[in-house]
């Protein structure tokens, strides 16, 4: 649900998980109904981003995005902010997915530039794109400012600033995962448009860009330790620079850990490890041809964990008891 507040979109947003069975092939529902309602009862957390690249929204059918965004709306809808994640190669399917996704109770889009643009694109086909994606839906639009090591995914200024002077566009996930890159595109969206949230979105160096400035973030460490990044936020927003380097020393091997480790096409099974290993989902199946992470990944994720929330080497051996006993379970 959008508040009836003024700047409505301001605020932490998780970018949550997909539990999926054992084989990595069915949604576990109950999994998942747990896992949204646990990250959206924190204090502090204003939105969920539904069916993100943390969501494996790249991996998903249809009919599992629509699904997805049908139980966060059961689940969370009354509390939170639900924002579905578009991601298609073909914009008329994209369209499509839009539409399902305002059917099934979104109250916004954030559509991801397709992954062949990694090659090569041009303004009129990221134009294109994103004008014929909402063209029925109509709904509020976040747009997704990738890496700079993405290639032509990253859109160029000339680029942003066609998209922020589209109708209905309200924020930025802004995942430069370059400092520079942010405060260069920040500035330019605050002339051009100065009613479109940039929101810093790149989990390793969150308190660099949130010191730059920003209204809000959208980030898959929210999913995983929530209270956390709600504390680095308002420290931040608050100029509390004491508390904030406290957060983020806890923060920042954690980042590293999923996201600072080669390879990169890990994090999101590092993501749902790091839930597995908490206790909050039953196990951290990826869906094929992903495999599980090996036992030096778990104990790398572990150690993060226990630094990340204070914890010493008997919970730390604690969080390992766990994880295996919910592998014996499931």
């Amino acid at each position: 649900m959008i508040p009836a507040r003024e700047f409505p979109f301001h605020g932490v947003y998780a970018a949550t998980l997909c539990p999926l069975d054992a084989e990595g092939r069915h949604l576990d529902e109950a999994a998942l109904r747990r896992h949204l309602a646990q990250v959206a009862s924190v204090d502090g957390i204003v939105g969920l981003l539904i069916n993100g690249h943390a969501g494996e929204n790249f991996a998903l059918s249809r009919e599992e995005k629509r699904r997805v965004v049908e139980i966060a709306r059961e689940v969370c809808g009354a509390q939170s902010i639900i924002v579905a994640g578009i991601n298609s190669e073909d914009s008329y399917q994209a369209q499509a997915h839009a539409d399902d996704a305002k059917a099934a109770g979104a109250d916004a889009l954030l559509l991801f530039p397709p992954y062949s643009w990694t090659l090569s694109t041009d303004l009129a086909t990221v134009v294109t794109h994103h004008r014929i994606t909402n063209a029925n839906a109509q709904l509020p639009l976040m747009l997704y400012q990738a890496g700079v090591g993405t290639g032509a995914m990253a859109y160029t200024p000339e680029m942003l600033a066609a998209l922020v002077a589209l109708p209905n566009v309200v924020a930025i996930k802004e995942g430069s995962w370059e400092t520079a890159r942010y405060e260069a595109n920040r500035r330019l969206v605050q002339a051009l448009a100065p009613h479109v949230a940039v929101m810093a979105s790149g989990d390793e160096h969150l308190m660099t860009c949130f010191a730059v400035g920003t209204e809000g973030s959208l980030v898959s460490l929210a999913a995983v330790v929530p209270e956390l990044i709600v504390e680095l936020y308002r420290a931040m927003q608050s100029n509390d620079l004491v508390t904030a380097r406290k957060v983020h020393e806890r923060v920042y091997p954690l980042a590293k850990a999923i996201y600072g480790t080669a390879p990169g096409f890990l994090a999101n099974a590092r993501l749902k490890a790091c839930l597995h290993l908490l206790g909050h989902l039953p196990g951290a199946a990826m869906r094929p041809p992903v495999a599980p992470l090996d036992a030096q990944e778990m104990h790398a994720l572990e150690a993060a964990l226990a630094h990340a929330l204070h914890k010493d080497s008997a919970h730390s051996a604690d969080l390992t008891d766990s994880a295996v006993s919910h592998r014996s379970h499931s």
